[in-house]
């Protein structure tokens, strides 16, 4: 079987029962996607970092496509959820990298007055696959050196 885009379960999660996303329905756009463990959200305070909400999974994908995170619609209004970088890009060369096998997270600031608590199997976002496109002349030829965050790393 040619794989072409799928979900996988990352290194290190392979006996937490973990639920490989699916669409709920034939015209969804998104995979909804679960946490794998129970994780509470502080209410926000200036200067806090941001929670990660941990999924267990990684995606694969063309090298022309992306891996977009998306909240659920009703994590702001209902839980005071949203994500701190607003929409997650996973990148092709994020899957199976050095640092963390290509394991994604969602970052959510939680903007209510008490805690959220977040059950493990609890569906908390969305992935959507995307195709991109480049800009004449473009001669990107870096090459990923590791996981979260390390694009900007010299």
């Amino acid at each position: 079987m040619n794989k072409l885009r799928g979900f996988e379960i990352a290194k290190g999660f392979e006996d937490m029962e973990i639920t490989i996303p699916v669409r709920k329905t034939a015209r969804s756009a998104g995979y909804d996607i679960e946490a794998c463990e129970d994780t509470v959200i502080e209410p926000f305070q200036p200067g806090m970092k941001p929670t990660l909400v941990k999924t267990g999974l990684k995606a694969y994908m063309q090298d022309d496509e992306y891996m977009m995170l998306c909240n659920r619609s009703s994590n702001p209004g209902k839980r005071g959820l949203v994500m701190a970088n607003s929409v997650g890009i996973i990148d092709a060369d994020y899957y199976g990298n050095v640092d963390n096998d290509g394991h994604f997270m969602f970052s959510f600031y939680n903007f209510k007055d008490e805690p959220v608590f977040i059950k493990k199997g609890e569906a908390i976002g969305q992935a959507i696959f995307m195709k991109y496109l480049i800009v004449d002349n473009d001669n990107a030829s870096g090459v990923r050196a590791g996981g979260f965050g390390s694009t900007d790393k010299k």
